[in-house]
């Protein structure tokens, strides 16, 4: 039978856990200082600790402070006072979990029912790791670059733990396929992994996708619903373009990841939420709280362990190994095998990808359909222009200024002092001043796109490397801003 080993010094608390633990079928051992602990562990090694952070002998974290100690046993942390800085501290020490006091039966035996031991977890990404040279991917995710190798370190490190990760980086980077990877190497893998784009849902229902809701809840609920939450139930919830999420439903989403419990629309009962929730934007994230679409206390609460990932014109070696693996797929899917040419490969390589991973696949997939035999060329693959120019201005197509240099009014022709792309180069530019900011320059890139490409929003996003429904909610942002400027400027 898997075994635990309680420690802590509360006697009461002690006979409640060791009650609850021994029905699910584990054998408990107890202990009230650290010094018994260490004997305990000693005489059996326990599968999982419980261990309380303030004891009469220290604190409950010196266990770890022998590595060979605990190195084969899950550690959950047990605090009265839990914070953020410890569950940070916990990730670092090596826990994997931590349950507040007084302890919520059902959390308890979510964590029991994934127990694992660490070194079984650690076998996994060894093996990984160990295949990564040969096979070039690593879980979900492909490359061998300094880039690819950071991400794959850290997902590594937090992937065994409890701990909400934030994921950054532009859109088409893959950063679902982080996420998955996440779930399938931690103790959740067997619960189910749901990915919600917030930015594709109607502000008017995301709620209700979200946290579910009661029949009669409001207008065409005609019956219960079960949100993504109570979905996810165990496993792994993936808030894709969180940015998106209104930001009244973003102060439920905190409240539940601070309490561990959720109403569905139209209940007065409330409902455990056993998910590990991580959340992923492809805007700077301080600029997004400075522009209010992220609250500040929602980004520190989800923030505790970022990833960034890289933009693919930062990796430009995986881009033969990422190509030919979705040639590959194409192949499979499609019954019929082809194979890049060696200059093919090389002139992927000369472009920038402004949309990145995404706009990769789409072009080995428009690649495989428009060659003739068996051997896929360069020519209807995207030309080496546009490498000499940075990817923000890689799409623009006219040399265009927007903005404002501080100071001046909004509609004034600004000044380019700094300019996006070479003069000298075949591809076009846009100029901006000095000293604009992040989200002016992102609203002039973005209308210099779509101009050029006469408003067809479609092939604008796909182009930028965004949603479609991104573009959208940009657009509509951009038109209230000029309307509450022209109505200022009428006063």
């Amino acid at each position: 039978m898997t075994h635990a080993l309680i420690v802590d010094d509360d006697v009461d608390s002690v006979a409640t856990l060791q009650e609850l633990i021994a029905s699910e079928r584990f054998t408990v051992s107890v202990a009230h200082t650290l010094r018994d602990a260490r004997r305990h562990i000693a005489l059996q090694q326990p599968d999982v600790v419980l261990l309380d952070l303030q004891l009469p002998d220290g604190n409950g974290m010196e266990l770890f402070q022998d590595p060979q100690l605990v190195a084969n046993s899950e550690v959950v942390l047990i605090t009265g006072h839990a914070s953020l800085d410890t569950s940070i501290q916990a990730l670092r020490m090596g826990a994997a979990d931590y349950l507040v006091k007084p302890i919520n039966i059902t959390q308890l035996q979510g964590v029991l029912s994934r127990v694992m031991k660490p070194a079984a977890l650690q076998a996994e990404v060894s093996e990984l790791n160990a295949n990564l040279a040969q096979s070039g991917h690593f879980g979900l995710l492909w490359g061998r670059t300094q880039p690819m190798q950071r991400i794959y370190e850290q997902i590594s490190r937090v992937a065994g733990t409890s701990v909400s990760v934030f994921i950054n980086g532009e859109s088409g980077t893959g950063k679902e396929l982080v996420a998955q990877t996440v779930h399938d190497l931690s103790r959740r893998r067997k619960k189910p992994f749901l990915a919600v784009n917030c930015g594709a849902i109607s502000p008017n229902l995301i709620e209700s996708e979200i946290f579910g809701h009661e029949k009669g809840a409001f207008t065409g609920a005609d019956k219960q619903h079960e949100g993504f939450f109570e979905r996810a139930s165990g496993g792994t919830l993936f808030l894709d373009e969180l940015t998106e999420m209104p930001m009244e439903l973003q102060v439920k989403l905190l409240r539940v990841l601070e309490t561990g419990r959720f109403m569905r629309v139209g209940s007065t009962t409330t409902l455990d939420a056993d998910v590990r929730v991580i959340a992923a934007s492809n805007r700077p994230l301080l600029q997004a709280v400075q522009a209010g679409k992220l609250r500040e206390d929602l980004l520190y609460r989800l923030n505790v362990f970022p990833i960034e990932m890289p933009p693919l014109r930062d990796r430009l070696d995986d881009v033969p190994l990422l190509a030919d693996h979705f040639l590959r797929q194409i192949a499979a899917k499609e019954g019929k095998n082809k194979r890049f040419t060696a200059k093919a490969l090389a002139q992927l390589q000369t472009y920038h990808w402004p949309g990145n991973v995404r706009e990769l696949r789409n072009a080995v997939q428009r690649a495989y359909v428009m060659a003739a035999g068996d051997i896929v060329d360069e020519q209807w693959l995207p030309k080496g222009e546009g490498a000499e120019i940075p990817a923000t201005a890689a799409s623009a197509t006219a040399v265009t200024s927007f903005g404002a240099a501080p100071g001046q009014p909004a509609a004034a022709p600004a000044v380019p002092t700094l300019v996006a792309g070479s003069g000298e180069s075949s591809g076009p530019s846009i100029t901006m001043p000095l000293g604009s900011s992040m989200a002016q320059v992102e609203k002039a890139f973005i209308l210099a796109t779509l101009q050029h490409y006469k408003h067809h929003k479609e092939q604008t996003a796909a182009v930028l490397g965004i949603s479609l429904k991104t573009l959208y909610n940009r657009l509509k942002e951009y038109a209230a801003e000029d309307a509450a400027a022209a109505d200022k400027a009428a006063q």
